[in-house]
């Protein structure tokens, strides 16, 4: 077995935050190597410690929407949170998250999520997951060749620039060139709508 994913848990419930470093350290794949619950000192804290997954509580002592895309540009961000809103979840997708667990629902869904996360991929509630394809379900401009489906299918799938172009036998420039193309055709921005626009709409990604 390789190294544990090295996760951080910023969540301002200490009962939840308690429940849920127990929860981990029952999983010999994972170890959690720090947590706060101040989402102003997340900042300070991942430039101490190495982390893998940053599991971040999206109400805390403030909204957690304005510190997403921050931190997400420095680790993989799990969303946690007690509101099944899906406006307040598709938010969080919006600003960088790559994945959201309803508390009412994380001991069954959070190491799922977590392994996705770790793997490059995404990760969402089958409710989240059928209204983001919803949104993002619109005609494109012009067609994939099969090449650009075959490469966005892999995006799907959670494979790596480096993964897919072992895949299908190519440089990862060309990977990165026809991902660029597809998310001009299909009117994405980034991995994740392009994983959802491609994604079944039913059933968790596991």
């Amino acid at each position: 077995m390789g190294r544990p994913i090295r996760i951080v848990v910023a969540d301002d419930h200490l009962l939840f935050r308690q429940g849920l470093k127990s929860l981990l350290r029952s999983e010999a794949e994972v170890d959690v190597v720090a947590e706060t619950e101040r989402a102003d000192e997340l900042p300070a804290l991942l430039d101490r410690v190495a982390c893998d997954v940053l599991l971040l509580d999206l109400q805390m002592e403030r909204n957690a929407l304005s510190d997403i895309e921050s931190l997400a540009a420095r680790v993989p961000v799990v969303v946690l949170t007690a509101s099944e809103v899906e406006a307040d979840a598709v938010a969080a997708v919006r600003k960088g998250a790559v994945a959201v667990v309803f508390k009412r629902f994380a001991v069954d869904s959070l190491m799922s999520a977590i392994r996705a996360v770790s793997a490059g991929g995404v990760w969402l509630p089958a409710s989240l997951q059928t209204s983001m394809a919803a949104e993002l379900r619109r005609p494109a401009e012009n067609a994939l060749s099969p090449r650009e489906e075959e490469v966005a299918r892999c995006v799907a799938r959670g494979l790596r620039n480096a993964e897919i172009a072992k895949e299908l036998a190519i440089t990862e420039e060309t990977v990165k060139t026809h991902l660029n193309r597809v998310f001009r055709k299909l009117g994405v921005r980034d991995r994740m709508e392009l994983a959802l626009r491609v994604a079944r709409p039913t059933g968790e990604r596991s």
